[in-house]
C-alpha cells in the first residue's frame, strides 16, 4: 500500500511539474525596463514597456522579441510604476501589438504635468478594452505555468515571507534608513516568480527603505537564482540587506550607458554571497574600468548601439543558461 501511495504521489508531482522551458528576454530600452517572460504554457508576461518616442524604438524592440517566440499578443503587461521609462512606452506598444491584461498598483501618486500626460496615455489604453488588474502584496497572478507572487505594491510590502524566505538577515542594522521616498519608485510592484525549482525576483525601482521593510529583521524573499537588479543598478536601491539576503547566483542589470550602473551597486552585487556572474545590458560610463563586467557579459558595449538584449533559458530542474544576444556568448548554470 505504501508503495502504491508513493507511486501515485510521484506521478502527481510529475504531472504538476512544468513541461518545457521558461524563456526570459531582457530587452534593451536604453536604461528603462522591458523584461519578457514566456511560459511553456504559451502565456507571456511583460514587465514594463520602456520609454515613449524615439520613433517607437522601445515598442518595436518589444514586438520583435515577442514575435521571436511566436507570440501573437502579450497576455499580461505588468507596469511596476508610473515613470516614463517604465509606463511611457505602453501606448505605442498597445498600438503595435495586442495586450490582454495590464497589471498595476492603482492610482499614480505623482500629479505634476508630466505625470498627468503619462497617466492620460495609460488610461486611454485601459479604456480601449484592455483588461486591468490592480494588485496588492500577497496576490498571486493568474498566469499558467509559474507562480508569480506580489511582494510589494503601492508602498506596501508582504506581511509574511513567501515560500523559501523568512531567514534571519545578519546584514540588518549595518545600513541606515534614508529620507522617506514619496515618489512612484517606492510604490513599485515587485514580485517573485517560481518556475519549477527556479526562482527570480523583480522589484522594479523599489527604493531603499521599502527594501529594508522586506528584508529586516527577516528576509521575506530568501535565496534566489536570478536577480533582476533593482532600479537599473542605481544606488537609491540595492541595499546589502536586500542583495546579500537574496544570495543570487546570477544577476542581470538593465542599465543604460548613462543611466544606472552605479559603482556602489556594482560592488554590492558582485560581492554578494554565492554570486557567480553579473550580466549588463550596457557598459556603464559611470562604472568605467573598475565597475563593469567583461565585454562577453555586456549586451551593448557602445553608447550608440543596436539595442541588443540578454536572454535566459530556464529548465524546471532549476538549471538555466544566459545568452548575450550581441555575441551569442552563452553560459550554463547547473541546477542547485
Amino acid at each position: 500500500m505504501r508503495w502504491i501511495i508513493a507511486s501515485l504521489l510521484t506521478l502527481a508531482l510529475a504531472m504538476a511539474a512544468p513541461k518545457g522551458d521558461l524563456k526570459i528576454q531582457f530587452i534593451d530600452t536604453e536604461g528603462g525596463q522591458a523584461t519578457l517572460f514566456v511560459l511553456p504554457s504559451g502565456e507571456s508576461l511583460l514587465v514594463d514597456a520602456g520609454w515613449p518616442g524615439n520613433n517607437g524604438r522601445d515598442a518595436k524592440r518589444i514586438v520583435e522579441a515577442a514575435k521571436s517566440y511566436g507570440l501573437r499578443k502579450i497576455d499580461y503587461l505588468l507596469v511596476t510604476h508610473y515613470h516614463m521609462d517604465h509606463v511611457g512606452g505602453v501606448p505605442e506598444l498597445a498600438a503595435a501589438f495586442p495586450i490582454g491584461t495590464v497589471i498595476d498598483h492603482g492610482t499614480d501618486v505623482e500629479k505634476d504635468a508630466g505625470a498627468q500626460r503619462l497617466d492620460a496615455g495609460y488610461q486611454k489604453v485601459v479604456a480601449s478594452g484592455v483588461k486591468r488588474l490592480t494588485v496588492k502584496p500577497g496576490d498571486v497572478l493568474p498566469i499558467k505555468g509559474a507562480r508569480v507572487e506580489i511582494v510589494s505594491a503601492d508602498g506596501a510590502t508582504i506581511s509574511k515571507a513567501v515560500a523559501g524566505g523568512g531567514q534571519s538577515n545578519p546584514v540588518c542594522g549595518s545600513e541606515s534608513r534614508r529620507p522617506v521616498d514619496t515618489s512612484e519608485n517606492a510604490r513599485s510592484v515587485g514580485f517573485v516568480l517560481t518556475f519549477g525549482k527556479f526562482r527570480t525576483v523583480d522589484l522594479g525601482d523599489l527604493t531603499w527603505n521599502k527594501e529594508l521593510d522586506l528584508t529586516c529583521p527577516n528576509h521575506a524573499i530568501g535565496p534566489i537564482d536570478l536577480f533582476i537588479v533593482s532600479h537599473h543598478g542605481w544606488q537609491e536601491s540595492n541595499s546589502k540587506a536586500l542583495v546579500y539576503g537574496l544570495k543570487p547566483r546570477v544577476a542581470v542589470m538593465d542599465n543604460g550607458a548613462r543611466k544606472g550602473g552605479s559603482p556602489a551597486v556594482w560592488r554590492t552585487v558582485t560581492s554578494s554571497p554565492g554570486i557567480e556572474d553579473l550580466w549588463q545590458l550596457h557598459y556603464s560610463n559611470e562604472g568605467g574600468d573598475k565597475a563593469n563586467v567583461p565585454a562577453e557579459r555586456i549586451a551593448n558595449t557602445e553608447e550608440h548601439c543596436q539595442g541588443l538584449g540578454i536572454e535566459a533559458d530556464v529548465e524546471p530542474s532549476g538549471a538555466f543558461s544566459v545568452k548575450n544576444l550581441r555575441t551569442g556568448f552563452t553560459k550554463e548554470y547547473a541546477a542547485r
